[in-house]
């Protein structure tokens, strides 16, 4: 589902994240935060912080609920809940409510392999192909591929195959099943262990060959191997039975939504609680016997530096067998070693914190809010219980930053204007030789000033900017800490983009292009029950930009049919990359993306105002768009569902309006101006009456 047009609903997808802004949640008004439970003795004070910055994200946050846990020396020290799991009826949530832990879901599946290699089942540094023998790729190189590189990102793999895996009130193997298939069209963006970039489909593809080779489903295995004899009783899988009802409510605005199953599991459809999370550190940092102590300490090893990486400074990427981070400020200050693996669904959020050396983890989960608002806020807990019991000194104060003194451009930085590009949208540089740099994205400007040493500082001090120049591209670079209110104080380095070159297309592919190009494309490949279809309508338009003749987005028209992802970043930047291949099929134009398919404007007709008429998917897809027009505006229609069927209504401006998905209803209102989409089965038929 992450492909070129998808970027605002899913890139945020099963990754840490720093997209951190105050909301105004659905739980403000009535927030309650639970008492702390501990086995063992947590302080007043440690309990207080821990209700307080609970309440922060409840309240400013946007989380719906939140739950926590710290533990130590293998006694939950302290555990609680705020927020409402259903803000209607006003239920609290409790510790043995279950949410989904996204990409925390990547530790789990990097244990189960490492459980294989200590059976002699599994090499890390041997090829996939040796063991998931069906796994083939439209790129030579796939073969190349090993175990290891599946874990630490650097396989070089597209990025997520996650097209029909975020389903609501609904889990199923769709998106299991036809993993390796849709694999097979893709080719490769880099060479494997060139770079590590994060990579879902690299633990996916981990889970089928934890099948593979145990004989044993995924959820299986990590319940015979992990959760079971850890006491892990809420932790389970999409694949597990179990009473959804136990699961975290989930909320878009004031609506409650159906349960939400992340089917890809490996990559991050696991649900857990935070109790179970630190239960589950105790692999790490006890002696558990349940995996070698050799390969826990695997687990931490600098993977990144393995292939290109930028510049190391205060972060919290740097990416070891499963972790996002195994070198992770504030705790490299204090010379600690902290692991840590964040989680984001489209609902769920989550951070898992480890201090191997201390004996210590923490687990934030949310429904709403963002893994990196979980993560600060697990991160001074532990700095307070550290220094509660005696652990660290003092907790350092944040990082302070003063104003920049505006300098004059050197001359050889200004050859760095110009467009960059990563996984979502390019972004302009624009230089004045008195000292401003001018940052634009989307049309809105951000100003930089130079204050020499080749670097460029926000009017705070707070961000750096530079440019730097490996393996033949330029990358622009960024060393930002971002103060969050009442709740702490993070930092990330990393290239956030790739100089894009300019050059006029040829007057052959000019023409082929000129059919595909301003206008809107419709996502058909989604089915009934998909997350998708209540974010927003699912369409793109396609547009060059009138500085770049031959890019469109960051993906560069290579022929007189195809986009190609060219973009190679380490760390976050470079990843989910797809390549866009425009087809004609029965005169209708279609763009393809891996999995995803959509349809072009042109196929898209006015809805019809006939007093009853019926609606039948066509028999390659799995979804029918009308444009309401004037004469169906402001009326209202009732829709007869076939079975496996949902339809959606939004606004001029996208918007969802209504949703026989979330409200059980199957009467609408058509706006103005806007679109109808249907969706079911091939072939599936819906009748529709205005009433």
């Amino acid at each position: 589902m992450k492909k070129r047009f998808l970027k605002t609903s899913l890139c945020l997808i099963l990754s840490a994240v720093l997209a951190i802004s105050p909301t105004v949640s659905t739980a403000q008004a009535a927030q309650t935060t639970s008492t702390a439970k501990t086995q063992a003795v947590a302080s007043d004070t440690l309990k207080a912080s821990a209700e307080k910055m609970a309440a922060a994200i409840t309240s400013v946050y946007g989380a719906t609920s939140i739950q926590y846990a710290l533990i130590a020396d293998g006694e939950i020290l302290l555990s609680g809940q705020a927020g409402y799991n259903n803000v209607a009826k006003k239920t609290v949530p409790t510790s043995n409510t279950k949410y989904g832990i996204g990409s925390i879901s990547k530790i789990f599946t990097t244990l189960a392999v490492l459980k294989l290699v200590e059976q002699g089942k599994v090499g890390l540094d041997t090829p996939v192909v040796s063991y998931v023998t069906d796994f083939k790729m439209a790129d030579s190189r796939y073969k190349d591929i090993t175990v290891r590189m599946l874990l630490n990102h650097s396989s070089g793999l597209m990025g997520s195959t996650l097209d029909n895996s975020i389903l609501l009130g609904q889990a199923d193997s769709y998106a299991h099943d036809h993993f390796l298939e849709i694999l097979s069209t893709q080719r490769l963006k880099a060479a494997p262990g060139a770079f590590s970039v994060y990579c879902n489909d690299g633990f996916t593809l981990a889970e089928l060959l934890v099948e593979r080779v145990s004989g044993q489903s995924f959820s299986s295995f990590i319940s015979s191997y992990f959760t079971n004899p850890l006491g892990m009783t809420n932790t389970k899988t999409p694949a597990d039975s179990f009473k959804t009802s136990s699961l975290a409510g989930i909320y878009s605005g004031k609506t409650k939504l159906p349960y939400e199953s992340l089917n890809a599991i490996g990559a991050g459809g696991i649900y857990s609680t935070a109790e179970d999370l630190c239960r589950l550190s105790t692999i790490i940092t006890s002696s558990t016997d349940l995996l070698s102590q050799e390969l826990i300490d695997s687990m931490e090893k600098e993977e990144y530096k393995n292939g290109r990486w930028s510049p190391e400074h205060d972060s919290a990427l740097s990416y070891g067998l499963g972790w996002d981070s195994v070198n992770t400020w504030p705790f490299t200050q204090y010379n600690i070693k902290a692991l840590v693996k964040g989680g984001d669904t489209l609902n769920y959020h989550g951070s898992l914190i480890v201090l191997p050396e201390k004996n210590m983890a923490v687990a934030v989960l949310s429904s709403g809010a963002s893994s990196a608002i979980d993560q600060i806020m697990g991160q001074s807990l532990l700095l307070e219980a550290l220094k509660e019991n005696g652990k660290i000194q003092e907790i350092l104060p944040d990082k302070s930053f003063t104003a920049p003194v505006k300098t004059a451009i050197p001359d050889e930085l200004l050859k760095y204007e110009g467009y960059y590009g990563n996984y979502s949208a390019p972004f302009k540089i624009a230089m004045e030789k008195e000292g401003t740099l001018t940052l634009t994205v989307n049309g809105t400007p951000q100003k930089f000033i130079y204050g020499g040493d080749n670097k460029f500082f926000s009017p705070d001090g707070s961000t750096s900017i530079s440019f730097i120049e490996d393996t033949g591209n330029t990358y622009f670079y960024v060393s930002m800490y971002q103060k969050v209110p009442l709740l702490g104080q993070i930092a990330m380095s990393v290239y956030q983009g790739q100089k894009l070159t300019a050059k006029e297309l040829d007057a052959t592919t000019a023409k082929a292009w000129e059919k595909y190009l301003n206008k809107d494309y419709f996502v058909v490949s989604e089915r009934y029950n998909s997350a998708l279809y209540t974010s927003g309508l699912l369409k793109k338009r396609l547009k060059l930009s009138e500085e770049l003749p031959n890019y469109i987005d960051s993906d560069e028209i290579t022929d007189s049919y195809t986009l190609s992802a060219v973009v190679q970043i380490p760390g976050m930047y470079g990843r989910d990359l797809s390549d866009v291949k425009m087809t004609t099929q029965n005169k209708t134009v279609y763009l393809t993306s891996g999995a995803m398919k959509a349809i072009s404007e042109d196929a898209v007709k006015n809805l019809s105002t006939k007093k009853s008429f019926s609606v039948t998917i066509p028999k390659t897809e799995f979804a029918k768009y009308y444009k309401i027009s004037s004469k169906s505006a402001n009326k209202t229609i009732n829709v007869t569902l076939p079975k496996k069927a949902s339809f959606a209504v939004y606004d001029k401006a996208g918007k969802l309006t209504f949703s026989s998905l979330l409200t059980g209803k199957t009467t609408a209102k058509l706006p103005k101006g806007g679109y109808i989409v249907f969706v079911g089965n091939i072939k599936a038929t819906f009748k529709v009456a205005y009433k």
